[in-house]
C-alpha cells in the first residue's frame, strides 16, 4: 500500500512538473498573416468611416512603418527608416529581455492604426481577439507584457512623428473655391460634392523633397473647338465608353475603388462603400508577400515600403490636381458633345489631371518590383469581397498599366492624365527605391 502511494505521489509530481513547463511559442507567428489580418481590419474600418483616398494612404502608412521598425530591432539585416524618411528622427528603444518581436510589431501596428481612425472600438475588438488567441496558444504573460512594452515604445515614437506632418493643421484650411473659368473643374453628379483635400500638397512627404518634385507637363490646352487637341481627347473618352468591350468594362469596374459612390434610383439615394486605390494596392502587397512566402519581417518591409510609395504618390498627384484644376470628361462631354452621355464609373470629387490611379499604382508597382522582382505572377483577389472576380497578372507593372487605362474605360480621365500620371508614378517609385534602403545589404534595383 505504501509503495502504491509513493508511485501515485511521484506521478502527481511529474504531472505538475510538465504542466508548469512553457509551451514553445517561438513559431506562433512566422509569416505576415497576423499583420495582413490587422491590415484587413484597418481596411474595413477605412471603408466604414469613409476616409478619402489621400487620407486612407496616411492611415495605412504610419502603422506599417511602426511594425517595420520593430522588425528592424529583431535582427541585424534590416535597416531603420529613421533618419531616412523626412523628419523621422532616430531614437533608441529599451528592449525587454523576454520580448517576442512579432507580437511587439503587431502591438505597434494596432496602437498607431487605432489612433488614426474614428471607429476605434472595431480595431480594439480585433486586437483583443488576436491577443487572446496568442495566450490560448501558450504565450506566457511575462513575454506578452514585455512585447507590448516594446511595441508601445515604437508606436509612441511613430505617433509623435505623424503629428508633425501638417495633417492636423490642414483640417482647418479653407475649402476649394470654384471659379467661372470654362476649363476649371466643377462638381459632378449625382452628389456634386466639393473638391476633396485641396491642400494635400501641404502634407509632408516621406521621401520627396517637395510635392512638385516630379511635376508633370501641363495638360493639353483647353478648347471647345471641334477638331482641337482637347476636343479630340474628350471625343476619345466619349467613343471609348460607347464602344466598350466586356473585358474593358470588367477592367473599369475592377479598379473602380471609389469610396464615395452614390447610387440614385428614382427619389432614393444610397451609398456604396468601396475600397480606396491605396487599399487595393496594400491588398496586392499582402497577396504578393503571401505568394513569395515571406517571413513576418520581410512582410512588414513589403507593407511599409508600399505604403510609403502610396502616401507620397497621393501628395505628388494632388499637387498637380489643384494646380491645373482641369475639367472632368463628364462635364465637358455633357456641355459640348452629348448632354445625355454618362461615364461607366461615377466621377470622383476632385480635379482631373493627373490620374490618381495612374500615379499611385505605378509608384507602388515600382516599389514591389524592387522588393520581389519583375515577372512576379500573382492573383489579385482584393475585390472579391466587393463582388468582383479575381484577376491575374504577370507583373506588378502590368497590373499598374491596367489600373491606369481603367480610368479611360471608366470614362473619368483623358489619356494625357493617364500617360503623364503613370510617368510621374514611375519616377517617384524609382526615386523611392534609390533613396530609401531597408536592408543592410542593398537590394539591386530590378
Amino acid at each position: 500500500m505504501l509503495q502504491f502511494r509513493n508511485i501515485t505521489a511521484l506521478l502527481a509530481l511529474v504531472i505538475v512538473f510538465y504542466s508548469c513547463q512553457e509551451k514553445d511559442y517561438s513559431n506562433l507567428i512566422q509569416d505576415g498573416s497576423y499583420q495582413f489580418a490587422a491590415q484587413d481590419q484597418l481596411t474595413e474600418i477605412i471603408i466604414h468611416d469613409i476616409f478619402s483616398p489621400p487620407v486612407a494612404s496616411r492611415i495605412y502608412a504610419y502603422p506599417s512603418i511602426a511594425a517595420y521598425e520593430v522588425a528592424v530591432l529583431a535582427g541585424d539585416d534590416y535597416q531603420s527608416l529613421m533618419g531616412q524618411l523626412n523628419g523621422f528622427e532616430k531614437a533608441d528603444f529599451d528592449i525587454p529581455e523576454d520580448v517576442y518581436f512579432p507580437l511587439a510589431a503587431l502591438a505597434a501596428y494596432y496602437k498607431v492604426g487605432t489612433l488614426l481612425i474614428f471607429s476605434e472600438e472595431l480595431m480594439n475588438e480585433h486586437k483583443e481577439s488576436f491577443y487572446k488567441s496568442l495566450k490560448i496558444n501558450g504565450l506566457p504573460d511575462r513575454v506578452f507584457e514585455a512585447s507590448l512594452i516594446l511595441g508601445e515604445q515604437v508606436a509612441d515614437h511613430v505617433i509623435a512623428y505623424s503629428k508633425t506632418d501638417n495633417y492636423a493643421q490642414s483640417r482647418s484650411f479653407e475649402k476649394y473655391s470654384l471659379t467661372d473659368n470654362p476649363n476649371a473643374w466643377q462638381p459632378t453628379p449625382p452628389m456634386y460634392m466639393e473638391g476633396l483635400e485641396p491642400h494635400w500638397n501641404k502634407i509632408r512627404p516621406f521621401v520627396m523633397e517637395r510635392p512638385d518634385q516630379f511635376k508633370s507637363l501641363p495638360p493639353t490646352t483647353f478648347s471647345t473647338e471641334v477638331g482641337s487637341d482637347f476636343y479630340r481627347e474628350a471625343e476619345e473618352v466619349f467613343s471609348t465608353v460607347r464602344n466598350l468591350t466586356k473585358e474593358q468594362s470588367d477592367i473599369a469596374y475592377f479598379w473602380d475603388c471609389n469610396p464615395y459612390k452614390v447610387n440614385v434610383k428614382g427619389h432614393v439615394m444610397f451609398a456604396e462603400k468601396k475600397i480606396t486605390p491605396g487599399g487595393h494596392w496594400m491588398g496586392i502587397a499582402a497577396i504578393a508577400s503571401k505568394t513569395a512566402k515571406q517571413d513576418w519581417r520581410a512582410a512588414a518591409e513589403t507593407l511599409a515600403m508600399t505604403s510609403i510609395a502610396l502616401f507620397d504618390g497621393f501628395i505628388a498627384c494632388w499637387d498637380e490636381k489643384y494646380r491645373s484644376v482641369l475639367i472632368r470628361p463628364e462635364t465637358y462631354i455633357n456641355k459640348y458633345i452629348d448632354e445625355e452621355w454618362l461615364p461607366v464609373l461615377q466621377t470622383p470629387p476632385f480635379p482631373e489631371y493627373t490620374s490618381g490611379h495612374s500615379v499611385v499604382s505605378n509608384a507602388a508597382a515600382e516599389t514591389l518590383t524592387w522588393l520581389l522582382g519583375d515577372g512576379f505572377h500573382f492573383v489579385d483577389s482584393t475585390e472579391v469581397a466587393f463582388g468582383l472576380p479575381i484577376r491575374e497578372f504577370e507583373s506588378f507593372r502590368l497590373a499598374a498599366d491596367e489600373a491606369a487605362i481603367s480610368r479611360l474605360y471608366g470614362g473619368i480621365h483623358y489619356m494625357p492624365a493617364i500617360v503623364h500620371g503613370s510617368t510621374k508614378g514611375k519616377k517617384l517609385g524609382e526615386y523611392l527605391v534609390q533613396k530609401v534602403q531597408s536592408r543592410k545589404e542593398k537590394i539591386a534595383v530590378k
